[in-house]
């Protein structure tokens, strides 16, 4: 689904006016969970999930068929957990 299906499908959920009141709707919800991840901080949606942030170890691997070799430094990454309202309902579609 692209984001403009999103968008329309937000619009006929929401009960919005227009596409640019849903779009603007979607857009906030992105800026804020953003906003509250670079802070580190976690969202939790109850029966949705939780957004929050891992800090991931710096790790070196070899490329394969190559003799190359990598390091990935370490870094902060968003991370998704699924809340059981989701899990259940994706489970018996």
């Amino acid at each position: 689904m692209t984001k403009a299906e999103f968008v329309e499908l937000v619009q006929k959920n929401g009960e919005f006016e227009s596409k640019a009141a849903a779009e603007r709707a979607v857009k906030a919800f992105i800026d804020s969970v953003t906003e509250a991840l670079v802070k580190k901080e976690s969202v939790s949606l109850v029966g949705f999930g939780t957004f929050s942030t891992v800090e991931v170890k710096e790790k070196s691997g070899k490329v394969p068929g190559t003799n190359k070799t990598y390091t990935k430094a370490a870094h902060t990454a968003p991370k998704f957990k699924m809340g059981k309202t989701l899990k259940d309902a994706v489970a018996n579609a």
